[in-house]
């Protein structure tokens, strides 16, 4: 089951705390539970390192720095009006189609408006559209018709209790960009792409399924075997929709490339997983000689600089 998909575990935690203390940090675990308000008080941290998915509802992930906002205690990644929009796919999409950012053509299918309306294109997929880290996408999310869509969409309108993105199926390429930094200091990684060894069917997705085993079903390309006009391209794009949405410090951005090469948006995570040698953000550092105590490091410094705290800490 992907019923906890966006929480990380404790590995990662102590990992991040394991960093975080090689650079001379004191460090102190907090979680996002009700006590957090609290605790917060008592201990007053000079910044927080956000990694918290919040509890419920589409905004969840805005919770947190929602609260460190409203007691001034800075912190790192996007703030709470980035994260809420980020979260919400269909609404992602409707912004950046302001700045023309391409997209697979979509509809939002609600408990109250539970069919397509007018003429949609198969195959298509089906995902929650307010969940992160491929939960909700399995290993039969792309339908192949209207019969097969209407009883997917109700299965997963009473599993994930949420409203359902039905989103025209692309085939091709897939890649991933990671950024880090802010302003004049932005630096987009190149595209890391996500090869398909082992097929779970006639569609190659990277679904929740093939993300847990990815050692089995996929393989890893970075910087990707692409030519530079495309790298240019994918990257430049990473950039745009970055600045568009206002994040900050770190987020990994997905693409697909269709055989016919149209660059397409598909998701953002201004809040990506740090589980080290698991999540697609510390591969794509490692992948490019940063390893994962430098990643986190930088990722604090990115905050530290943003907000103009001098940092003391040895380097």
């Amino acid at each position: 089951m992907d019923n906890e998909a966006e929480y990380d575990d404790i590995t990662t935690v102590l990992a991040i705390k394991a960093a975080l203390e090689s650079k001379n940090c004191r460090v102190t675990l907090l979680e996002a539970n009700e006590e957090l308000p609290i605790k917060l008080l008592e201990d007053k941290p000079d910044i927080v390192f956000n990694i918290a998915e919040g509890f419920q509802g589409r905004g969840r992930e805005s919770q947190v720095p929602a609260l460190l906002d409203f007691y001034r205690i800075p912190y790192t990644g996007s703030d709470e009006t980035t994260l809420c929009i980020a979260l919400d796919k269909a609404l992602t999409k409707r912004v950046l189609s302001t700045y023309h950012i391409k997209t697979p053509k979509y509809q939002l299918i609600s408990k109250n408006q539970n069919k397509l309306i007018g003429r949609f294109y198969f195959p298509a997929i089906v995902k929650p559209n307010a969940e992160g880290s491929s939960k909700g996408i399995s290993d039969v999310s792309v339908v192949a018709n209207r019969s097969e869509l209407q009883q997917l969409v109700s299965d997963n309108l009473k599993l994930y209790k949420q409203d359902m993105l039905v989103e025209e199926y692309i085939s091709g390429r897939e890649f991933t960009v990671g950024i880090i930094g802010n302003g004049k200091d932005i630096h987009v990684f190149p595209p890391m792409e996500i090869c398909c060894k082992k097929q779970v069917n006639q569609y190659n997705i990277y679904s929740y399924n093939v993300k847990q085993n990815y050692k089995e079903y996929v393989s890893y390309k970075c910087p990707a075997d692409i030519d530079k006009e495309l790298e240019s391209k994918i990257t430049s794009t990473a950039r745009e929709i970055y600045e568009a949405l206002s994040c900050r410090d770190f987020a990994r951005i997905d693409f697909r490339l269709s055989p016919d090469g149209e660059l397409y948006f598909i998701e953002i995570n201004p809040l990506p997983g740090l589980a080290p040698g698991y999540s697609d953000f510390p591969m794509i550092a490692e992948f490019n000689c940063m390893n994962y105590n430098s990643l986190i490091w930088h990722i604090l410094e990115s905050a530290l600089k943003r907000i103009g705290m001098v940092s003391k800490i040895k380097k």
